[in-house]
């Protein structure tokens, strides 16, 4: 699509452009990663809000407000309490999380932040110790996935629209 061929939903008012919408097929590759990476999970036995756990904290370490909105959203209507998402950003201060959640969400972090050398061998260490390889590589897999979801919605500035309500 060009440039000029772009309406007001493809193109914000400052002037940035909708990535997915600029690039669909780009887009929709990335779409059948994250169908791909959800099959990986489920095939390694991961539960599906393990793997929302994983998006939810990879987002908000990237301050991704689209990605916050639509996985607080799923994570509730699968079953996740109220009170675990709450304390989500705080997850190394709380019981609230199994041994498997904290090896999957410090290895999400440690993904998220690669530069951290020394962090991301005690997120792997502790990993190793509690998740199976398939688990493991699930888990990266899940926290690249939406890393690249939140650069896509960061860059877009996709906006967090109202609910209609009940």
């Amino acid at each position: 699509m060009t440039e000029t061929a772009q309406t007001g939903e493809d193109r914000r008012a400052n002037g940035r452009i909708y990535l997915d919408k600029q690039s669909p097929a780009a887009y929709q590759a990335l779409v059948k990663t994250a169908e791909a990476v959800r099959a990986t999970a489920a095939d390694a036995g991961l539960d599906r809000i393990l793997v929302e756990l994983v998006n939810l904290r990879v987002s908000q370490l990237n301050g991704c407000a689209f990605c916050l909105d639509v996985h607080t959203r799923t994570a509730l209507r699968l079953g996740e309490s109220p009170r675990r998402l709450g304390v989500l950003a705080a997850w190394r201060d709380t019981g609230l999380f199994t041994a498997r959640e904290r090896a999957s969400l410090a290895l999400a972090e440690a993904t998220t932040h690669p530069a951290d050398a020394l962090a991301q061998e005690r997120a792997y260490a502790e990993a190793r110790e509690v998740l199976n390889d398939d688990e493991m590589s699930a888990v990266v897999w899940a926290a690249i996935t939406i890393n690249a979801f939140n650069r896509v919605s960061i860059l877009s500035k996709h906006p967090v629209r109202e609910t209609p309500a009940r």
